[in-house]
């Protein structure tokens, strides 16, 4: 029960890693808002869980504002952030990728981090503390070809880290993020490009653990870092990922 009565926000969470951190902020005792694009798969994991759903665009900043009024309306106050909702372009050179692709990429993995920071840092400044959780990706530390502007806009996610980490600092609010490698999520075919057993075993052969990340692993690492286990650790950017980075 480590984040006994901590109130937590998960966005992206109705499916994949989110889902992982979801179910494992419940088990450790938190009160969990479910903050998903995808209103039904968000609000069917409530339900089974207990979490409660809120439909939310986070490249939206109306969007954005209401789910945080949401969440105070819910549980008073919010302890823990965790900016999960990502997304990316398909496998192609770098010149390929649409400006309407780009331009969605960036918003959803980048924006909202300032979105979410925007709407819901004063709320943490005016309780005197707070976490937020940014999930990244091993392609900010060590970029697969063909994927560059998704590349970019997790190297930006884990700058943005360490910078909102100094700023934030003297108020109490940690800020850390995580660096899964590709994992059993919707996202791994569009990583893949198409999915094979001989494009996986040529992902497998590049993680030294030989396997891919799962919700579970996302879950124990965000439980422990938003958790006061962790009040020492703050503008980290913890990799996830069997050893792919080394």
């Amino acid at each position: 029960m480590r984040l006994n009565n901590k109130t937590a926000i998960v966005t992206g969470g109705a499916s994949g890693f989110g889902a992982g951190i979801v179910r494992k902020f419940l088990a450790e005792g938190a009160q969990v808002m479910i903050a998903d694009i995808n209103g039904p798969d968000a609000r069917a994991l409530a339900a089974e869980t207990g979490a409660i759903a809120q439909e939310v665009d986070v490249a939206s900043d109306a969007s954005v504002h209401e789910m945080t009024e949401a969440a105070i309306s819910a549980f008073g106050r919010i302890d823990i952030l965790v900016n999960n909702a990502g997304i990316t372009h398909l496998p192609q050179f770098l010149e390929d990728v649409t400006e309407t692709e780009f331009d969605r990429v960036l918003s959803v993995n980048a924006k909202s981090v300032y979105l979410t920071a925007r709407h819901i840092v004063p709320k943490m400044k005016e309780a005197e503390g707070g976490v937020i959780l940014n999930v990244a990706s091993t392609a900010g530390v060590s970029p697969r070809p063909r994927l560059s502007w998704y590349n970019a806009s997790k190297g930006w996610m884990i700058t943005a880290t360490r910078a909102m980490a100094i700023e934030l600092a003297p108020y109490g609010i940690r800020v850390n993020a995580i660096n899964p490698v590709a994992g059993e999520t919707p996202l791994l075919k569009s990583f893949m490009g198409e999915d094979t057993p001989e494009v996986r075993a040529r992902f497998l052969s590049t993680i030294p653990l030989g396997r891919f990340s799962t919700p579970e692993d996302m879950g124990n690492a965000a439980a422990f870092l938003c958790s006061d286990e962790a009040s020492m650790i703050t503008g980290v950017a913890m990799e996830v990922d069997g050893g792919r980075c080394i």
